[in-house]
């Protein structure tokens, strides 16, 4: 009977993750969604020819609004026999570098730092409330979002709400850990982060159908009030029902010695010691690896919207296939992976993880370069696959990290860990301006400039991440024996 009650809190308390994840990713990816509509509204950004609101694609034919000055855009004309329309406007298209600032820097550098200073928290105090209230604190960003009314207010609540998200995997992370035993683990973590494709396929379907409701005259707007609300609701939710699970894998010596570390010099040799496991080579390849293939996704999910945008896709028609697909793919791909994985580590150790994650990088490659290559729905249909295959590494790298990692400071190597990777991979789409102007000074149009950008800047560095995992994973076998040895990290001197 305990352990049917304990069972039963494992499921509880992961579906509780899971669909915190889930808002977390919802929140974030709201930008992309309505991006263009804000831009507009607010007045930042780059321009473009884009058709006027008053046509569909339907209606103009074989007339296309890809001039690439404001004179050419505004003088192009549909004849349709009898009278000739003046098809298409120069407005704002929701590119540009003041964009891509706000889906990086703006978001990554306190999303990042914030992280590992949380983390560091986060091992010495209660991980339920801090969770709780950094799923508040975001969820109130994202509401007022949908009242701004400048690009600075934007830039603002945007940095907020990468502080109250930096919370999120490190504790999770943490939290799972001490609930699910290790044969468990990969499959709990992969479970958890389905919250990514859910919440990013929901804001596909909550950010386009919403805002062409234009509630209230609103548009946009409304996307970020509905999405911002149920935060606050499973944030008390949580500080009432989720219980703070005990760190069992922590010594009663290191706990000692963590409440001990209150100088400024203990915060120091703390650091020191939280970053020593990221000096073992096959971490720091494997680290190196896991970012490039985190920009890869950062790149595609910021300009999804964009691209079938720019080639002729109405809102609806993207959130008809994009309200779906990554739910579909990418929670197959993290649950399968997690399970696989946990299944060849029985044998084999968690270095064999990382041969998982090469083959399923490499498989998905064709795919994500058809997402590109293909016309709708084609396109969209090979985003099945890619998600399947290309997003199994998620889980599985989370999984070896934790695993490797000494349990004492655990939660903080994550953020380490989260700050790397997210750092390299959140800014990368700052590459897809440069280079997609390169495409266009050589006469290419803004649409087929943008596709050659994210043809070098998605499936390309699929590949550039499964040959950095290659030698990550031949150097992983050594660095987890050397783990083993070291179940808790000192954080006195003396303790050493």
């Amino acid at each position: 009977m305990i352990g049917q009650k304990i069972q039963l809190y494992q499921v509880y308390a992961l579906v509780l993750f899971l669909l915190t994840y889930l808002l977390n990713q919802l929140d974030r990816y709201m930008l992309a969604i309505t991006i263009k509509p804000m831009a507009q509204e607010l007045q930042f950004g780059d321009k473009g020819c884009l058709l006027n609101g008053n046509y569909t694609e339907n209606d103009i034919g074989s007339t296309k609004c890809n001039a690439l000055t404001e004179n050419k855009c505004v003088a192009t004309t549909y004849d349709n026999g009898t009278h000739k329309h003046h098809v298409c406007d120069w407005n704002y298209n929701g590119q540009g570098f003041e964009y891509e600032i706000l889906a990086g820097p703006v978001f990554i550098v306190i999303f990042t730092f914030g992280g590992i200073f949380i983390g560091f928290a986060a091992d010495r105090y209660n991980r339920k409330i801090l969770l709780a209230s950094c799923l508040i604190f975001w969820s109130v960003m994202t509401l007022l979002t949908g009242f701004v009314q400048n690009y600075w207010q934007l830039v603002l609540l945007r940095f907020g709400l990468g502080f109250g998200e930096a919370g999120c995997t490190p504790f999770v992370a943490s939290m799972l850990t001490d609930i699910y035993p290790t044969e468990l683990r990969g499959t709990a973590l992969g479970i958890y982060n389905w919250g990514i494709y859910m919440g990013y396929s929901m804001s596909y379907a909550l950010g386009n159908i919403i805002t062409a409701a234009d509630i209230n005259g609103q548009g946009w707007r409304w996307a970020f009030f509905i999405s911002g609300m149920p935060g606050i609701v499973l944030g008390v939710l949580m500080l009432i029902t989720l219980k703070e699970p005990d760190r069992k894998n922590a010594s009663k010596e290191a706990q000692n010695a963590e409440l001990s570390a209150n100088t400024n010099n203990g915060k120091c040799s703390r650091l020191t010691r939280i970053l020593r496991p990221f000096l073992a080579p096959s971490l720091i390849i494997a680290v190196l690896a896991g970012s490039v293939r985190n920009a890869a996704g950062y790149v595609f999910a910021y300009n999804t919207q964009l691209y079938f945008t720019s080639i002729g896709q109405t809102k609806e028609q993207i959130a008809k296939y994009m309200g779906w697909i990554p739910i579909v793919g990418g929670s197959l791909s993290v649950a399968v992976g997690g399970f696989i994985s946990d299944q060849v580590v029985k044998t084999r150790g968690i270095y064999a993880r990382i041969a998982i994650v090469i083959a399923s990088l490499l498989v998905a490659v064709p795919f994500a370069a058809g997402t590109l290559y293909l016309d709708p729905p084609y396109a969209f249909v090979s985003q099945i696959p890619t998600y399947l295959f290309g997003e199994m590494w998620i889980g599985i790298t989370l999984a070896v990290v934790v695993e490797i990692i000494p349990s004492n400071i655990r939660t903080s190597a994550v953020a380490v860990y989260l700050f790397i990777i997210s750092n390299i991979g959140g800014n990368m789409p700052l590459l897809v301006p440069p280079i997609q102007q390169a495409f266009e000074n050589i006469g290419y149009t803004k649409s087929q400039s943008l596709r050659g950008a994210l043809y070098i800047l998605y499936p390309g560095l699929y590949v550039a991440g499964a040959i950095l995992f290659i030698p990550a994973m031949f150097l992983m076998k050594r660095d987890q024996q050397n783990a083993q040895n070291i179940d808790v990290i000192p954080m006195n001197e003396s303790d050493s």
